[in-house]
């Protein structure tokens, strides 16, 4: 049965971190025969408790917290030799990976899951020497989203991400990129480049519907006009799952891309956070880790 380690963001969940910290650590007791808790108490203690778990050998690391705990973990533990399965309870905003996988939305239904949960392979992506699992964004309404605070977050929910993208939206603005990819380049002015390694982005289930998570592809959305009629062309389509045939978006997936952006100082959001300046070169790691899903 092997050892778990359980790891909390107590900040997650409108605080509510803590509160569900005790039922997960009593369900893991009935899958493993010792499960240690840690507590996050800054930025980076998820990567840290996540290096150590897997340079131990456990079993499994099991993760409660929003996107940015996750994408903690995945970073702790996407260079080890040994590999520990990644489960995890959300607790975040939108909790894109939980819905691609099929992990309940509902804290005490995902916890519950983790008792009798199989293993199934994932993706993860590689920018530089860091690694993220589900999404990478860019462009003015990325750039409004990275000003939400965490105190936003657990105040308003999904709506602090939705009012500032509104600013960002109704300001037209449009970014120069240049990308690079399997089958060719791309040049010009876009409100919003989208790459993906799965189906879900913004909690929007139909974004990719094409997506899966070991498919070894990212799969890139570029939206080159957003006005108000733009989206109420673009919105129908992707209710429908179809958002790559919509005039003003171009749409491929590659296993490899390069993004460059002519504006100066701006940050590409991966998995929710700021992350680094462009240039920036992604590869995908195909199958690179073992995730504990609902049976």
């Amino acid at each position: 049965m092997g050892k778990a380690l359980l790891i909390v963001n107590p900040s997650s969940g409108k605080e509510k971190g803590k509160v569900y910290a005790d039922r997960a650590h009593q369900a893991l007791l009935k899958r493993f025969d010792e499960v240690e808790v840690k507590e996050t108490q800054k930025g980076g203690d998820a990567t840290e408790f996540a290096d150590h778990a897997a340079k131990e050998g456990y079993e499994a690391v099991i993760a409660m917290g929003g996107d940015g705990t996750l994408n903690e973990v995945i970073n702790g533990l996407a260079e080890q030799e040994h590999r520990p399965a990644f489960g995890f309870v959300p607790l975040g905003t939108v909790n894109d990976l939980a819905r691609s996988l099929g992990i309940p939305l509902r804290p005490d239904r995902a916890i519950k899951a983790l008792e009798t949960a199989k293993k199934r392979t994932m993706d993860i992506g590689k920018i530089g020497d860091t690694y993220f699992m589900n999404v990478l964004a860019a462009g003015m309404i990325a750039e409004a989203v990275d000003k939400v605070s965490v105190e936003q977050k657990t105040k308003f929910g999904s709506v602090a991400y939705f009012a500032e993208g509104l600013k960002a939206f109704t300001r037209h603005e449009l970014l120069d990129f240049e990308l690079k990819y399997d089958d060719g380049e791309w040049s010009g002015d876009a409100a919003l480049v989208i790459a993906s390694l799965t189906n879900s982005v913004g909690g929007m289930e139909q974004w990719a519907p094409e997506a899966e998570v070991d498919d070894g592809l990212i799969h890139v959305f570029i939206i080159t006009k957003l006005g108000l009629i733009d989206a109420a062309k673009i919105l129908p389509q992707l209710a429908l799952g179809s958002l790559k045939k919509a005039d003003s978006v171009m749409y491929f997936s590659t296993t490899s891309l390069e993004i460059d952006c002519k504006a100066p100082d701006v940050k590409v959001n991966v998995d929710g956070d700021p992350g680094d300046t462009f240039p920036i070169k992604i590869e995908v790691l195909r199958e690179h880790l073992d995730v504990l899903v609902p049976k």
